[in-house]
This record gives C-alpha cells, sequence and structure tokens, in this order.
C-alpha cells in the first residue's frame, strides 16, 4: 500500500510541475504577444511619419531643421530593436529613449504647423494628424496591456512555489515600460519663434 502512495505522490508532483511549467510558459507567451502589439503600434506610428513629413514639406521647404529632425528621429527608433526573450528594465529604457526622441521630433513639428494656417486646412494634414494622435493612444493602450502582462508574469515567477519552477526551468522576471525622465513636466509649447 505504501508503495501506490508513493507512486500516486509522485504521479501528483510530476502533474503539478508540468501544469505550473505550463502556465509559465502561457504567461511568458502572453508577455512576447503584448510585446508585439506594442511594437506594432510604434511601426505604425513609424510608417505614418513619411508620409507626414512629405505633406509639411510642400508648405514649410524652409523649415528643413525640424523635418530632418524628425527623419532621424524616425530612423533612430526604428533601428533599435528589442528580442522578446531579453525584455531587461534596461533594453526597454534604451527602446523608450529612442521612441521618446521621436515623440520629441514630433512634437516640435507640430508646434511648426501651427505657423502654417494653409497646411492645417488641408485635409492630408489634417488625416495624417488624426491617425498619428490615434497611434499614439493605441501605443498608450498597448503598453498598458504590455506592463499589466509583464505584472501577471513576474508575479508568478516570484511566488512560491512558482520561483522553484521558475529557477529551475530559466523563466526570469521581464522589464515594464516606465515613464521618461521628465515625463513628469508639461512641454513648453511657444507659438511666438
Amino acid at each position: 500500500m505504501g508503495k501506490w502512495i508513493a507512486i500516486a505522490a509522485l504521479v501528483i508532483l510530476v502533474l503539478w510541475f508540468f501544469g505550473s511549467y505550463n502556465g509559465l510558459v502561457n504567461k511568458e507567451e502572453a508577455v512576447n504577444s503584448e510585446w508585439a502589439t506594442v511594437e506594432s503600434q510604434y511601426q505604425r506610428r513609424a510608417d505614418l511619419i513619411p508620409n507626414l513629413v512629405n505633406t509639411v514639406k510642400g508648405y514649410a521647404d524652409f523649415e528643413q531643421e525640424t523635418l530632418t529632425g524628425v527623419i532621424e528621429a524616425r530612423s533612430k527608433a526604428t533601428s533599435v530593436q528589442i528580442d522578446p526573450t531579453n525584455l531587461t528594465p534596461e533594453k526597454l529604457q534604451q527602446f523608450e529613449q529612442a521612441q521618446g526622441g521621436l515623440s520629441s521630433a514630433l512634437g516640435r513639428l507640430m508646434v511648426v504647423m501651427e505657423r502654417y494656417p494653409d497646411l492645417k486646412a488641408n485635409q492630408n494634414f489634417l488625416d495624417l494628424q488624426a491617425q498619428l494622435e490615434g497611434t499614439e493612444n493605441r501605443i498608450a493602450v498597448a503598453r498598458k496591456r504590455f506592463n499589466d502582462v509583464v505584472n501577471t508574469y513576474n508575479s508568478s515567477v516570484r511566488r512560491f512555489p512558482g520561483v522553484v519552477i521558475a529557477s529551475i526551468s530559466g523563466f526570469e522576471r521581464k522589464g515594464y515600460f516606465e515613464a521618461s525622465a521628465g515625463a513628469e513636466n508639461a512641454p513648453a509649447v511657444d507659438f511666438s519663434k
């Protein structure tokens, strides 16, 4: 009888281990999926920028410095790639710095647009501006969802007994998106220049 109890306990332990392991795999895949959504939204923004820049070029030929800044910031932002299996806080900060530079350049471009009433009335520009604003909202939602699944995953990896399975199986904590330095300060908008 004792032999059967030991075998049953071992079977239960093995089933529990596999169930817990598979749960961690599912949560890690959810993190990877949400990361792909974040990247997709940033790519959407990057794809809209050339159209926005080309529309603005026709109206603001002498604002070349601002347009060049947007183009360079887009190039930097799209060059920073993160492997979903290596979502460390440092890598996410590097990614966010590149994206923050692009956001800043776009902000300067929008301020320049205020100087051109004809451009502000141009339907193509208005459509692109609305798409860009919508994309920024989608990015914010995607980042929040990403942080939510990272929270669930990290909690599972850190809580007992998940911490044991995670350490045995190589599951590591993932990084969160965090606000950029200075994000608590509202940007200054100056139309007098």
